[in-house]
């Protein structure tokens, strides 16, 4: 047997040895000519699943450390016989810290005036991240209205952008939230409405935002990693990241583990545990408005930012 393994996956290195041939690959190795004679690929969101990359191969199994994966085809994989998997909630309390850190007083009272008793966090998608972030929100202080029409929880989307003062995304990606954030959507919003999505690039229409007087948070970006510097450097981008909401230590780890005991079920292994992490010491104030500062000054860069960003 044949596994491929992002080499960006963590905790995987010679766990599987005994069982498979692995191998780990940087994204763009991910190629017709290497997956062919493949049984598994586990890999990230830069890596594109699909008839391309899979036709004539014996791929039997794709595995994305990740909680996204419209990267992959699912259609697809479901016609060829594939089976794939992700990792839901693996990293739900990082997506929660960031959201948290986003909303300390000293970076809300620089544009919103208003002590948090009186602000409105309106939270899209109540899955397994928005669900911590709601309760986050609560804990500190916010009025919490809840939106996830799938789900039937919560209030309507008209009713968060009339009431919220700040509006965070926690949706997948799909047709049916493309672009959910919208013109029309924020033509709807109290004026000075803050944005944030730590969710999936492609849920806020970024040019919208940009026409909009909306303040906003970015972390998942439209077209990474080339992202727009016109987004990035307005005035009104209060903070940006590279697509780190999720790095830590505690949910790259459970990524891993959850894409080797889906490998484990699948190709009938004995249990496996993934390497033991070491946890780095937490982060020091103010972590986020530093790498804000990084990313503004090289926006070119975002690929090897996150390439190198040290897991908290």
């Amino acid at each position: 047997m044949k596994i491929l393994i992002d080499k960006y996956i963590p905790y995987l290195d010679g766990v599987l040895d005994d069982y498979a041939t692995v191998m780990f690959l940087a994204p763009d190795e991910f190629t017709p000519e290497r997956v062919r004679d493949a049984d598994a690929l586990v890999v990230r969101t830069r890596t594109q699943i699909n008839k391309d990359l899979l036709e004539g191969s014996q791929v039997r199994m794709v595995v994305t450390a990740t909680i996204g994966y419209d990267h992959i085809d699912t259609d697809y994989c479901r016609e060829q016989h594939i089976a794939w998997t992700n990792c839901p909630g693996c990293n739900a309390q990082a997506v929660c810290d960031y959201v948290e850190e986003a909303l300390t007083d000293s970076l809300i009272d620089r544009f919103i005036d208003s002590p948090i008793f009186q602000l409105t966090v309106g939270v899209v998608g109540v899955g397994h991240v928005g669900t911590k972030v709601a309760a986050m929100a609560e804990k500190k202080g916010f009025r919490v209205l809840r939106n996830d029409p799938p789900k039937g929880i919560g209030v309507s989307l008209d009713e968060v952008a009339a009431q919220a003062d700040i509006i965070t995304f926690h949706t997948p990606l799909d047709s049916t939230t493309y672009h959910l954030c919208d013109a029309d959507f924020l033509a709807k919003c109290k004026p000075n409405a803050l944005i944030i999505n730590a969710a999936r690039g492609g849920i806020v229409d970024e040019q919208a935002l940009l026409n909009s007087r909306h303040p906003y948070i970015i972390d998942c970006w439209e077209n990474e990693p080339n992202i727009s510097s016109e987004v990035l450097c307005n005035e009104r981008c209060r903070l940006a990241s590279y697509h780190i909401a999720g790095y830590s230590v505690e949910g790259k780890h459970n990524a891993s583990q959850m894409c080797l005991d889906a490998l484990c079920r699948f190709f009938q292994l004995p249990p496996l545990r993934c390497q033991a992490p070491v946890l780095p010491p937490p982060p020091t104030a103010g972590w986020l408005a530093n790498i804000t500062k990084q990313l503004k000054s090289a926006p070119d860069q975002f690929e090897q930012l996150r390439k190198a960003y040290p897991l908290r």
